[in-house]
């Protein structure tokens, strides 16, 4: 007999359509806790309102101290009110203008070139003005920061004074002209309503195929300590305890930036900015520590960490460097900023990016775009103990401190300019005097320059003559700025050139240099060539050649003068070594801004050439980096050594 065997029916079984019932009623759960700890998250959940603020509240008394006010204050702070003035927000990233007091942002900045649709001095006072009234109607009316790169004079404003960019300023090593043009910046700026610079840059160019070799004073550790400590005092005024800062100066970046190695960059666009510092703290220590221990003593008020990476650590994420060495060991009471995304490099996702950064000791964030999912992000870090409050409060203390030394929460007790400082003749002399220190006199054959009373016709070309954009170069108007003779109020070096020669003496020009074949050749020859204007990463370069175009308009005014004197307008030095037997005088103009009349002061010997190289001049591009001591990659020998400049 054979036994079959049949399987029991189940109790019961469900139908396709039962199935299909039942998996998208699991789905739907799952749906809806996410979409709860989602909320939960983000605390879009109803929540208790906050009591309102009495009028005699101890952080609105202007006679209580800083340490008084901002205890009472942070007392009051809700813990999202506290994260809001964490952020820094990119002023076009507000999505609506409630957002602010709603928020509780803490801080503006205008980013890549965004102004207001009027942009005039007038047009950026009514923006600023706008946002502070908009931060004060929130429930505590804490007023923000506004913070723009015027890293040579509050450029982003047309009609603005353009001084030298500080490649230039590091040439003429007179602190107290870095002084002077730090003060009349703060001046402009306060025109405008703008209290915050992201400036001065301490970094030390070691390969100046770096495209922000101009933004730094030198690569003498010696010589940018001093500076910075003339630009921080001159922007922010006093030190002295008890008396308010009169602006706040941010030194940057920190640190080691200018040591990145060719092809180290995290961008895929660039080569050598925001590439990777060598890991050895005792160069760190030694060469690039002491321009921000200098800053510090000076008072500054807040310090930006770099966008570069440090050995495997990205610098926003380094908490030995930036709590232990920056904040314990040099005492610095002010708070550290990021740079621009600079937190959301670090690996791992945003939040913990953030939870990353803030724990490390960044105070205040860049974001610079979703302020509401960091707001959520760092609320949920702390709330899940990732962050402690502590670590929260002592960000904000940092933040706020300022805030009440600046007199942000006291009308009448703020600094203030009237618009017409803005550009204004005393600020142009001041420019126009640093230009002419600025000036490196690299050959000058039987005195070529000054040029002398007795030299009756001038030829001029090249592509930087009659072109301030040029001069000006980038964080001019437009973060990449803006090739072309355009500037609002400036002078050209040929404009320069022909107010100084006056009626006697003729003054013949063309671009390229093609002057008519029955011209006379002229007793002069001057050729200004360079560089167009490059921000960042986009100006990194690896071979530094002046341009064909640029070679074939010296070598047309050599055909039509006796004496051919070449002016080279850049960033950074050019390699010139093949060229430079040619020709009979050779002056680095660096990037002069908006006074090309102070070019031409020294031409004619008005003023004698007082400038020194602020770094070493290399003689072919594989001498690079340059080591601080000076040494070339290759052994070799430079053209110019560091501090080089003839004086006649």
């Amino acid at each position: 007999m054979v036994m079959v065997y049949k399987p029991k029916k189940p109790r019961f079984s469900l139908s396709p359509t039962q199935k299909n019932v039942l998996f998208l009623c699991v789905i739907l759960a799952i749906v809806l806790v996410c979409f709860f700890l989602y909320h939960e998250r983000m605390n879009l959940l109803p929540q208790n309102p906050l009591p309102p603020v009495p009028a005699n509240a101890k952080y609105r008394d202007k006679s209580a101290t800083v340490e008084e006010r901002t205890t009472d204050l942070l007392a009051r702070m809700s813990l999202d009110e506290k994260i809001g003035q964490m952020a820094l927000v990119e002023k076009n990233s507000v999505l609506e203008p409630t957002d602010i007091a709603s928020y509780g942002i803490g801080a503006l900045l205008s980013g890549a070139g965004a102004k207001p649709a009027d942009n005039t001095p007038r047009g950026w006072l009514t923006m600023v003005e706008n946002f502070v009234e908009s931060s004060k109607t929130s429930r505590l009316g804490i007023p923000i920061f506004y913070g723009v790169d015027a890293i040579h004079g509050h450029t982003n404003v047309p009609g603005a004074t353009v001084f030298p960019h500080a490649i230039g300023l590091g040439a003429t090593n007179d602190s107290a002209l870095v002084g002077n043009v730090a003060s009349a910046t703060r001046e402009e700026m306060l025109a405008t309503g703008i209290y915050w610079n992201f400036s001065p840059n301490l970094d030390l160019p070691e390969d100046i195929r770096w495209g922000r070799t101009y933004e730094t004073f030198s690569d003498s550790a010696t010589r940018t300590a001093e500076l910075a400590r003339a630009s921080v005092e001159g922007f922010q005024g006093t030190t002295e305890q008890g008396k308010p800062k009169r602006a706040l100066s941010t030194l940057k970046h920190y640190i080691g930036v200018g040591s990145m190695a060719w092809g180290s960059s995290s961008n895929k666009n660039f080569h050598i900015d925001q590439g990777t510092t060598p890991p050895e703290e005792e160069v760190l220590r030694d060469t690039y520590l002491p321009a921000f221990k200098e800053g510090v003593n000076g008072g500054a008020g807040s310090v930006m960490v770099g966008l570069n990476t440090w050995g495997d650590t990205k610098l926003a994420a380094e908490g030995y460097l930036i709590t232990d060495v920056l904040k314990k060991e040099l005492a610095f009471q002010g708070f550290v900023v990021s740079d621009w995304y600079g937190v959301y490099e670090i690996p791992g996702g945003n939040y913990k990016a953030a939870v990353t950064a803030i724990n490390a000791g960044v105070d205040m964030v860049m974001l610079p775009f979703d302020y509401k999912t960091f707001i959520a992000n760092v609320r949920y870090a702390v709330s899940h103990g990732e962050i402690a409050e502590s670590r929260i409060d002592d960000a904000v203390r940092r933040i706020i401190c300022i805030k009440f030394e600046l007199g942000l929460f006291d009308a009448d007790t703020q600094q203030s300019a009237p618009l017409e400082v803005i550009g204004s003749a005393p600020h142009r002399a001041i420019a126009r005097k640093a230009v002419s220190e600025s000036l490196v006199l690299l050959k000058n054959n039987e005195q070529t320059l000054p040029i002398k009373p007795g030299v009756r016709h001038i030829v001029v070309a090249g592509s930087s003559a009659d072109n301030v954009g040029r001069q000006s170069g980038a964080w001019t108007v437009e973060w990449q700025g803006i090739d072309g003779n355009w500037l609002p109020g400036g002078t050209s070096i040929l404009e320069g050139i022909r107010r100084r020669a006056g009626k006697e003496l003729e003054v013949t020009y063309d671009l390229h240099g093609e002057f008519a074949s029955d011209t006379p050749r002229a007793d002069i020859g001057i050729a200004v060539v360079g560089e167009p204007p490059y921000a960042e990463g986009w100006g990194d370069n690896n071979t530094l050649t002046l341009s064909k175009e640029d070679l074939t308009t010296i070598e047309n005014v050599k055909k039509r003068s006796r004496k051919t004197v070449v002016i080279i307008v850049s960033g950074r030095p050019l390699m010139i070594s093949k060229e430079l037997p040619a020709w009979d005088s050779v002056v680095a103009a660096w990037l002069p801004g908006s006074e090309g009349e102070g070019v031409a002061d020294v031409l004619f010997g008005d003023t004698p050439f007082t400038g020194t190289l602020p770094l070493p001049w290399p003689d072919h591009i594989g001498q690079l980096p340059i080591a601080p001591s000076g040494r070339t990659a290759d052994g070799t020998s430079l053209l110019f050594p560091r501090f080089f400049g003839l004086k006649k």
